[in-house]
């Protein structure tokens, strides 16, 4: 095809390149669009081939990037910058060039393609143009260069922008921690995938959304408040840059979070939002709390050791005193005259030596000097004769029993001390109920957990509940709430004692609205 003439080349070119321009905003594809490029404007000036080479400074190297002859673009070639080829040479040029290779007759001319303060990389021209002349062809070349150069620049800085945007994106989806943004309103502006999938929706539906929709409305409520009404609330001070932080617990997303809210600021310094970052610490309280348990259990295991070893000895050398004195009281007052007229002091006697007697043998459980005689027994059969000793007194206090027993695997243990240990909170819960001089109940549930591997006991009433300051030290020997010569305070140590020496787990704990809950838990036998 003949060249047109100067002006109608010039516009020519100008619609390549904005058609250019307008392909590489629709695609984005930069290689495509070049090769669309360099085949149509080898066609309007007639030439064999026609290849752009763009610089990469980091590099410094020329790399192939588009070339009429599809074939020879895909060679992905790579020279230096300071090599001698062709494309490096004519990045080195002022203007269009022609360079002379054998053979003479397919001559090529190179041209730089600079942008504002930069080389961005060389044209090369193979081939005899048709119908036109070398200076002709040199000036059409050098218009060409120059207005792809404009073009070109603008591509690589759009290039730039978009490879930021999304390496912020990537960055700020790959963040395994909650962020959500929101306008001075506190509506959803933009969150990242870990936020989307905690709340199980698309970001197209959450977007433009108030915040309050998403989360527990207490938190929303914080992230909205302003610096001085939130500062109350935290749990550290506010800090000079306005960040806020505390621990939350929000069931619309599933968990306990360490959350911080930053004031969004945009470029002018003028507060556009909030960005609130949430991460999931559930596990690690979790873990603290498992850890505090241990403590605690750890605690009571070595006061009941430190106390056990220094009563084993008293509890043995007051036993024998105390049933000898016993056995004679019983023996006077069954077989003495004499003994006739006192003998109601003689029983009163006869009754508080008893007293003392059973405490020593408490004492002796407390420490472990009783043998344990373990079998195979179900956890809900030793409840259920506990629960029928006690059937007179509960009827009695108008409590009524609730029981919730699945068929649950077997435990070692005695069933003489397991029967004393469950005897002790169900006196417990039955004096707690009295207390309040109304009728109440006592639920008991069985049932196996962990697959089976657990069976797990739960006793709860309808009374008060256990004092706050007095939770802590429900298991401690010799504590205890009620009034003086209504407890010993042994009775939850010695419970505490027996399942421990069962291997098991026992917990004090508060319903709410009132009532006690004790969780007891042993390994089951396979």
């Amino acid at each position: 095809m003949a060249l047109e003439p100067a002006l109608s080349l010039h516009r020519r070119i100008q619609e390549l390149l904005l058609g250019f321009s307008r392909g590489i905003s629709a695609s984005l594809n930069v290689r495509d669009a070049l090769e669309a490029l360099c085949t149509d404007v080898n066609d309007l000036f007639g030439t064999r081939r026609i290849s752009v080479w763009i610089h990469h400074r980091r590099a410094r190297e020329l790399a192939l990037s588009g070339s009429s002859d599809h074939q020879y673009a895909r060679s992905a070639s790579r020279v230096l910058t300071e090599s001698d080829t062709i494309p490096a040479r004519g990045l080195r040029l002022d203007g269009p060039q022609w360079l002379v290779p054998a053979p003479a007759d397919d001559r090529i001319l190179v041209a730089p393609l600079r942008g504002w303060r930069r080389a961005l990389g060389t044209v090369v021209v193979e081939g005899e143009p048709r119908g036109v002349d070398d200076r002709q062809f040199v000036d059409a070349v050098y218009d060409f260069g120059r207005q792809f150069s404009f073009a070109l620049e603008n591509v690589q800085l759009l290039e730039e922008v978009i490879q930021q945007r999304r390496l912020l994106e990537d960055t700020f989806n790959s963040l395994i921690d909650l962020v959500v943004v929101t306008d001075n309103s506190t509506r959803v502006v933009q969150m990242n995938d870990a936020f989307a999938a905690r709340v199980g929706s698309a970001r197209s539906d959450v977007i433009d959304r108030p915040l309050s929709d998403l989360v527990n409305p207490e938190i929303a409520q914080w992230v909205a408040a302003s610096e001085a009404a939130a500062r109350v609330g935290d749990q550290q001070p506010s800090a000079p840059t306005s960040v806020r932080t505390r621990q939350i617990t929000d069931d619309r997303l599933g968990g306990i979070f360490a959350a911080t809210v930053t004031p969004l600021i945009n470029h002018e310094g003028d507060p556009r939002g909030r960005v609130l970052v949430a991460r999931d610490i559930t596990a690690q309280v979790q873990l603290e709390s498992e850890r505090e348990a241990l403590r605690g259990r750890l605690a009571q295991s070595e006061k009941l050791a430190s106390l056990g070893q220094f009563v084993a000895g008293i509890a043995h050398e007051m036993n024998n005193p105390l049933q000898g004195v016993l056995g004679h009281l019983e023996l006077l007052i069954e077989t003495s005259e004499a003994a006739r007229p006192v003998r109601p002091t003689l029983r009163r006697i006869y009754q508080e030596g008893d007293r003392a007697a059973k405490i020593v043998r408490n004492l002796l459980i407390f420490t472990g000097s009783q043998r344990m005689s373990r079998r195979r027994l179900r956890l809900d059969r030793v409840l259920a004769r506990a629960l029928a000793s006690r059937g007179a007194s509960l009827r009695r206090n108008q409590i009524e029993v609730v029981r919730q027993h699945e068929e649950s695997p077997r435990i070692s243990g005695d069933a003489l001390l397991l029967q004393q240990a469950l005897l002790n909170i169900l006196i417990n819960a039955e004096h707690a109920i009295a207390a309040t001089g109304k009728a109440g109940q006592i639920r008991t549930q069985v049932a196996s957990i962990t697959d089976a591997k657990t069976v797990r006991l739960t006793i709860e009433d309808t009374g008060p509940g256990i004092p706050p300051d007095a939770l802590p030290r429900i298991f401690d020997p010799f504590f205890t709430t009620k009034d003086v010569g209504q407890g010993t305070g042994l009775g939850l140590a010695i419970t505490y004692g027996i399942i421990q020496e069962h291997g098991g787990t026992i917990q004090a704990t508060n319903i709410p609205g009132g009532g006690a809950r004790f969780t007891i838990e042993f390994s089951a036998l396979e």
